[in-house]
C-alpha cells in the first residue's frame, strides 16, 4: 500500500470549526464521489482537536503552528496511483475538481504533502 498524507491548514478567513465542517460535510463526500475515478482504497479525515494541550504539545518541542487536520489516502501500489493518474481521463477530471474544492478552504502553499509506505511499529493494543 501506499500513503498519501496531508498536512492540512485552514484559509485565514475560516475559524477551525468552519473548516472542518466544510471539510468533512463538502470535501469528504467530493473525495468519495471520485473514489474510484482516482483508485483511492481508503480515505480517512483526522481532525485536530481544539483543546489547550495542542499548544503545550507544540511548546515543548518548540514547533511551529500545527495543522487544523490530517487527510490520509491510501492506495495499492504507486503504479495504481500513477496508472490512474495516466491512463484514466476521469482521474484528470477527478483531481481537478477535488483542487478547484480544495482552494475554497484549504492554504495550499502552507499544506505540505508526502507519499510514502507504513511501517508500523505498534499495530495492536499493548498490553
Amino acid at each position: 500500500m501506499v500513503k498519501l498524507v496531508f498536512c492540512a491548514r485552514r484559509l485565514p478567513s475560516l475559524s477551525r470549526a468552519e473548516f472542518q465542517r466544510y471539510w468533512f460535510e463538502h470535501h469528504g463526500p467530493l473525495v468519495k464521489k471520485y473514489a474510484e475515478a482516482l483508485r483511492i482504497r481508503r480515505y480517512v479525515q483526522v481532525h485536530t482537536l481544539d483543546h489547550p494541550i495542542q499548544e503545550a504539545f507544540r511548546q515543548s518541542r518548540g514547533g511551529p503552528e500545527g495543522y487544523d487536520g490530517v487527510a490520509e489516502l491510501w492506495w495499492d501500489s504507486i503504479d495504481d496511483l500513477l496508472g490512474a493518474a495516466t491512463k484514466d481521463p476521469k482521474w484528470q477530471e477527478a483531481s481537478l475538481a477535488l483542487l478547484e474544492d480544495e482552494k475554497r478552504f484549504i492554504d495550499l502553499a502552507n499544506s505540505p504533502l508526502l507519499l510514502g509506505t507504513e511501517r508500523p511499529v505498534v499495530d495492536g493494543p499493548v498490553r
